[in-house]
């Protein structure tokens, strides 16, 4: 499938719920909840993986990228991101071709969580030995990859060896720099955190609930793509300041939250998953619901 069928079948607005989310609705609840989202308009659907790392659960990720696709009818699904360090690449191509096979052209394979030493080197590594699972598989089966990608050395990986970049809990400034590195024929699908929520500090206070501190004097992709975008340690405190809460969430009333949405791609992106703040799914839904006259009309 060509970037341009992709774009074609994406639209521009989608869809990202959280794992935590997912893992707390039982399966029955989420297929009502994915039908509610495609008959609403959104282009497509999204979700994460628990890092390896992390002490939390999680549902699997190709097996719950599965349920969306069999609950849904053309909506595209895409894994934003499925982590290197839950499977090796055999795996990760046979799970992703096995979806693409199922469901043809509606699926996008969202990879990364590269890290410790050389970990753009170890992500090259990765996408040749998929690779080469891909070229062991019976038949030729096709899907786009996006990487996320933060940073200029990995748009340049991302832009050599793969469809595109999903960045995730960047700023506006980050899509216009992202798409300066990419050029055009890539696919740029960014991540926008939104409170439908005209309180600031109710609002800045939803964001920094599900977001886990980001400690001074450790880096991390994030924190160096921050500083490159011009945030200083007043703003990577132990707590994000307002002005970096501001800039990765969208808040306020559904006119503000939509123009915040639709500023990514003014700034170059092919495509916004909207990420609702919610308690629960059913309510998620409920603010999409709220957004999409603005959006998918």
């Amino acid at each position: 499938m060509s970037v341009e069928e992709i774009r074609r079948r994406l639209g521009r607005f989608g869809v990202w719920i959280a794992p935590a989310t997912l893992l707390a609705t039982p399966v029955n609840v989420q297929r009502e909840q994915f039908g509610r989202i495609e008959r609403l308009g959104y282009g497509s659907l999204w979700s994460g993986e628990v890092p390896a790392n992390s002490p939390a659960s999680g549902r699997e990720a190709f097996t719950q990228h599965g349920v969306m696709l069999a609950s849904t009818d053309r909506i595209v699904v895409g894994t934003g991101i499925v982590n290197i360090q839950m499977r090796d690449p055999v795996a990760m191509h046979g799970g992703a071709a096995t979806l693409a096979e199922a469901y043809p052209g509606r699926f996008v394979l969202g990879l990364g969580g590269h890290t410790g030493d050389r970990p753009l080197n170890r992500l090259r590594e990765y996408l040749d030995a998929m690779d080469a699972a891909a070229a062991r598989w019976p038949f030729e089966i096709r899907y786009p990859r996006v990487l996320a990608a933060l940073g200029p050395r990995a748009h340049r990986l991302a832009g050599d060896r793969t469809d595109g970049v999903h960045p995730f809990l960047q700023p506006v400034e980050h899509t216009e720099s992202a798409r300066a590195a990419l050029g055009p024929d890539k696919l740029l699908i960014p991540h926008q955190m939104v409170a439908l929520e005209t309180d600031a500090a109710r609002a800045r206070g939803q964001a920094r609930a599900i977001l886990p501190p980001v400690y001074r004097n450790v880096e991390t992709p994030y924190t160096r793509n921050y500083r490159r975008l011009g945030y200083g340690d007043d703003d990577l405190a132990d707590e994000r300041s307002d002005r970096l809460i501001d800039a990765t969430l969208a808040w306020g009333d559904e006119k503000a939250v939509a123009a915040r949405i639709r500023a990514h791609l003014d700034a170059g992106a092919d495509h916004v998953l909207v990420h609702p703040l919610a308690a629960d799914l059913p309510s998620a839904v409920d603010h999409l619901e709220r957004l999409a006259p603005l959006l998918t009309a």
